[in-house]
């Protein structure tokens, strides 16, 4: 307890219930004595309830949040905050200068080559960074300048350019390599540019349609409602796996969650921003909540196949930027091929 001047001492907030009481009267009584003693009694009576209050919530809420990470393995406050700076930052690009997303775009296409390179480099795979990188240059700003078909035409040069490289670095090298060992380098050099670079190009292509800023938010948002229910519904309710021996913590009770915050997301997003029909809205969530989830499991493969974790731990409580992009990059196709089918039943 700590002395209060010219009162009755405060008692400390660990004291029984009972002692609290009697403080409480003794300081009572002193105050009918002193109307202004009573008004300090009262101030620092509340400030005392406030503080061990916030402590009460704070420990709760650490308990919790330790508990969340111990299942999850990540940590909910850190994903959280790095959650909404990233959409913060995509929402400012695409609401306000469209072309500022393109480098957003570029800058998630580098650094995700990247860490995969460095991730199959650690698997013992031979990758040429640099490379991959000038490669990944080429076809994120290709789909913005040039027209759909020729960006199919640069994904080709790309990926040519890839293996071709990486055969003369292996002649060069001439390290013994088997021919099987060669010929996994060479398929996993076109595989990170038809996984990393063409798909973000592919989004960009869909960014510079007529409203394209739009869709591109859409399908993202919807992405990110099927990630979100996921967690929670398999949080909360998970008890069947979906698929143990590729991602043991996914579970049919999340699917099903992130099947209606898709389809809820879908449909508003079709008749508030999209000007849409509502069933389109089904349709579209539906379909990216496909994309998403058979990305989501698919990188679950590559990086179970890896030994790994994590892509990288760049971002925390997230893992690597790759394991934020795994089922966005994949949904880009859908939502670019529902642009072309489903755009013109929207109202003008």
């Amino acid at each position: 307890m700590s002395d209060v001047p010219g009162g009755v001492p405060e008692p400390s907030p660990a004291e029984p219930p009972a002692t609290r009481r009697a403080f409480a009267q003794a300081r009572r009584a002193d105050a009918a004595a002193d109307p202004s003693q009573a008004f300090q009694s009262h101030v620092r009576a509340a400030r005392s309830e406030f503080e061990h209050q916030v402590a009460h919530a704070r420990a709760e809420f650490e308990e919790a949040n330790e508990r969340i990470k111990a299942r999850t393995g990540r940590d909910l406050i850190v994903a959280i905050a790095i959650g909404l700076a990233i959409g913060a930052v995509v929402l400012s690009s695409l609401l306000f200068v469209k072309a500022l997303f393109v480098l957003f775009a570029l800058a998630a296409a580098l650094l995700g080559v990247f860490e995969f390179s460095r991730a199959l480099i650690g698997a013992g795979r031979r990758v040429d960074v640099i490379p991959q990188l000038a490669a990944a240059v080429v076809l994120v700003v290709s789909g913005y300048l040039l027209d759909l078909w020729l960006v199919w035409v640069m994904v080709f040069v790309a990926v040519a350019f890839v293996v071709v490289w990486r055969l003369v670095a292996q002649m060069v090298t001439a390290d013994g390599r088997d021919y099987d060992q060669v010929l996994g380098d060479v398929l996993v050099a076109g595989f990170i540019q038809m996984y990393v670079s063409f798909l973000a190009s592919l989004c960009v292509v869909l960014l510079r349609q007529d409203g394209g800023e739009w869709w591109v938010l859409a399908f993202i948002i919807v992405a990110v409602a099927s990630d979100t229910g996921a967690y929670i519904a398999g949080l909360t309710l998970g008890r069947h796996p979906m698929a143990p021996h590729i991602s043991p913590k996914k579970t049919w009770e999340g699917f099903a969650g992130a099947a209606v915050a898709a389809t809820v997301a879908g449909v508003l997003l079709a008749l508030f921003m999209l000007g849409l029909p509502w069933w389109t809205g089904v349709v579209f969530g539906l379909v990216i909540l496909g994309t998403a989830t058979a990305g989501d499991l698919g990188e679950s493969m590559i990086k179970r196949d890896l030994g790994i974790k994590d892509m990288s731990s760049w971002l925390p409580g997230h893992g690597g930027v790759l394991d934020r992009l795994d089922s966005i990059l994949p949904s880009v196709t859908a939502a670019l091929a529902m642009y072309y089918v489903l755009s013109p039943l929207a109202v003008s």
